[in-house]
């Protein structure tokens, strides 16, 4: 989906290949379950915290990918291996997001696993080397979190009929506070003025959260890459800015927030500071959960554009 496509895929197949004589210890056939609890592994930490929600505790959730990893071209270690070796249900994403899932799934074996994002009405991407495709960043818009969220309950419940009714009750209840967070803040986004409605960040993962909260988008690159923004690229974001009289731009936490920063000083614009989308935080981070990095997401986006942000 992005430029380093082809630097990525020699990159994958060297660490398969690097695991091949190792691999069928941790296949899913040779190791049978010894937990009591249905065990789900998820692709990257914000469908793990969904799922967790989902779960209460009824079912073990753990994420392969780390806290703060870079998700799309992501580099499965043999840790990540061994802790989804031996459970009973993967879910991922989809949409094009992790480049990686699928030759990681095909080498632990015959795991059942689902797509969360099946059923949503997807935001094609708007410009770059991946315009036209499905924007893979739907947990970002309220009608899709809760797909979501009610996707994982029914793949759960397929998977552990026994709890089946647990975990679409705790689905409801999650789903209600996500709804209600988001309906919240996009009352206070509505009195700003229009001239103050962008979203300016680093990667195009905001087009579901800046429809609904009704802002207009700004990017620096449509999918994240290995590689900076280019010169192009900033001097088309840094004329959107002076043109729209945009009052703050903002950047994701999983990539250099440098280009987000020089587009402010060649405008005048504020630095708004970091958003969350690829990835939770650690416990003392702003946004351990999904609920906290929406709200973090949305008090510095109101903050940014209200008052300038944190320069």
């Amino acid at each position: 989906m992005h430029s380093t496509r082809v630097s990525t895929a020699v990159v994958f197949l060297s660490f398969w290949a690097s695991l091949a004589i190792s691999l069928p210890e941790f296949a899913h056939a040779n190791h049978p379950h010894t937990h009591d609890k249905l065990k789900v592994a998820a692709s990257f930490t914000i469908i793990a915290d969904m799922a967790k929600h989902v779960a209460g505790d009824q079912a073990e959730v753990v994420s392969i990918t780390k806290i703060g990893a870079e998700i799309h071209g992501y580099q499965p270690t043999p840790g990540d291996l061994v802790r989804a070796s031996d459970a009973d249900l993967i879910l991922s994403n989809g949409l094009g997001l992790e480049a990686w899932f699928q030759q990681f799934l095909d080498n632990l074996g015959g795991i059942p696993n689902a797509v969360v994002s099946d059923g949503i009405e997807v935001i094609a991407i708007a410009g770059g080397d991946a315009q036209g495709t499905a924007n893979p960043h739907a947990w970002m818009g309220s009608t899709e979190a809760a797909r979501y969220i009610d996707n994982i309950a029914r793949y759960m419940g397929d998977q552990d009929p026994t709890h089946a009714d647990i975990y679409q009750a705790n689905a409801e209840a999650y789903k209600a506070e996500v709804l209600t967070l988001m309906s919240g803040w996009r009352r206070r986004l509505s009195g700003l003025p229009s001239s103050q409605k962008w979203l300016v960040t680093c990667e195009g993962a905001f087009s579901y959260l800046a429809r609904d909260m009704g802002l207009q988008e700004l990017y620096l690159w449509s999918i994240n890459s290995d590689q900076t923004a280019t010169p192009r690229q900033v001097q088309k974001v840094i004329d959107g800015v002076r043109q729209h009289h945009i009052p703050a731009v903002f950047c994701e936490s999983t990539v250099s927030q440098a280009p987000a920063k020089q587009v402010a000083r060649e405008t005048g614009a504020s630095y708004g500071g970091v958003l969350y989308v690829d990835s939770l935080t650690d416990t003392d981070g702003a946004a351990p959960s999904y609920m906290q990095l929406l709200d973090a997401n949305l008090r510095t986006i109101t903050d940014g554009l209200s008052h300038g942000g944190v320069n």
